[in-house]
């Protein structure tokens, strides 16, 4: 079989899974058709985390005339006025229809405005999309995964965030990560001295505290590594080299995204996982990556990438490359749960992020209607109707919305640096 030959197999693969979904899709929409829903509004909330220049977060909720209500997120960091703009723009179109049309109204979305893409549109879109879905689920009684296929698995495994400033304090944070009983966690290990990055010093100290981590934890334990694009090209061939006796799970955001062949270059010269997606947006933003094997992990975001489905759709499509799912989730217990409802249903699913353990009383107060359950390092499947979850209004009114900014880091030229 030649590489072309290879390629339009495996394309005509993932085009086979996307129409079947599809077809999963319309069976579940034809049984919710007898309660004859329809929208009848369209809310967003930006809920501040608490703080000094705190994260902010942004939700949606859909109102249906059957009184089935959606929630959604779309939290787009240091944007999140933008977005719940972007997000109401969808109002004058769903306010009178049907929200089980979860395919209809997705393209509609995407493909009616002209102007496509970029974190704002997309994560609207997905903040629209998670809560229809949440509807669709709560109108048949069941939890979002049994609607995609039922599950491939019994439980995912999760990993946490854990972190410090120097190798003892790494150490420390991981090893109490691995103690509290998972079996996995996520840091960025480069260091920045405020918010300078020194391109020598900051890869010298990050495989210094890897060297910690390691030693800490064990051989077996998952450390994932965030380089979050901030690394040049130099930096992350020398970061990605020094770190393989480390034997990292994967290193995620080794490069920007703007040019895939500089993603080609570091692959050509590391043997770690790599992971990227991010930043990337619906399965055209996968699609290359995946077709030249750039990635061992593909990160979409299910707040950013399209939603629920799209996320499905671009799992499947890197089914057909064997490429492994690693969904990316810094965000809050509704974007958890929309992802923890996909990894259920697809097979080449392998581990997933959360941004919290379970056990933060900021997050109990904010959500009602059903909690995450964690066992040993994995999350079992969600069980309600639905997404799971709903947002306590009363509660989010209280958390109004306070401009967040970004770490703004330098070279020590001064010089812009990325992020």
């Amino acid at each position: 079989m030649t590489r072309r030959e290879f390629l339009e197999t495996a394309a005509g693969a993932a085009a086979a899974g996307t129409a079947s979904l599809r077809g999963l899709l319309a069976g579940a929409r034809e049984k919710a058709r007898p309660l004859n829903l329809k929208v009848t509004d369209l809310k967003t909330f930006i809920v501040n985390r608490g703080g000094t220049n705190a994260l902010n977060y942004v939700f949606v909720k859909i109102y249906t005339n059957q009184g089935i209500t959606g929630l959604g997120e779309g939290s787009v960091t240091s944007k999140e006025a933008t977005m719940a703009t972007a997000i109401e723009e969808h109002k004058r179109y769903l306010v009178g229809r049907d929200p089980t049309d979860i395919e209809m109204h997705w393209q509609a979305m995407y493909r009616w405005p002209r102007w496509r893409g970029g974190p704002i549109l997309n994560s609207a879109i997905s903040a629209v999309e998670i809560a229809l879905w949440d509807i669709l689920g709560q109108a048949l009684g069941q939890p979002i995964w049994r609607l995609l296929g039922g599950r491939a698995r019994e439980r995912v495994q999760m990993y946490v965030h854990a972190g410090g400033r120097t190798p003892e304090e790494y150490a420390r944070s991981w090893l109490r990560a691995r103690e509290e009983g998972w079996t996995g966690a996520k840091a960025g290990f480069i260091t920045t001295q405020g918010d300078v990055i020194d391109p020598v010093r900051s890869v010298r100290e990050g495989i210094a505290n890897l060297k910690a981590v390691r030693e800490a934890v064990g051989p077996d334990f998952r450390i994932c590594i965030d380089l979050h694009g901030k690394a040049t090209p130099t930096m992350a061939v020398d970061f990605c080299r020094r770190a393989e006796e480390y034997a990292p799970f994967f290193v995620e955001e080794a490069t920007q995204i703007e040019d895939l062949d500089e993603l080609a270059h570091l692959r050509g010269k590391t043997r770690i996982p790599l992971a990227t997606g991010e930043r990337l947006f619906t399965r055209y933003g996968f699609s290359q990556i995946c077709q030249r094997h750039l990635v061992d992990y593909v990160q979409p975001d299910v707040v950013h990438c399209g939603g629920i489905f799209e996320m499905k759709k671009i799992a499947t499509l890197a089914e057909a490359y064997r490429i492994e799912l690693t969904p990316h989730n810094p965000q809050s217990d509704v974007s958890t749960l929309a992802s923890l409802h996909v990894d259920f249903c697809t097979p080449n699913f392998a581990i997933q992020e959360i941004s919290h353990r379970g056990n933060e009383q900021y997050w109990k107060d904010l959500f009602y209607g059903g909690a995450i359950t964690y066992q040993g390092g994995y999350a079992l499947p969600p069980d309600r109707p639905g997404l799971g979850v709903d947002l306590d209004e009363s509660v989010a009114a209280k958390r109004p919305y306070s401009p967040h900014t970004r770490q703004q880091l330098r070279f020590p030229d001064g010089g812009i640096a990325d992020h």
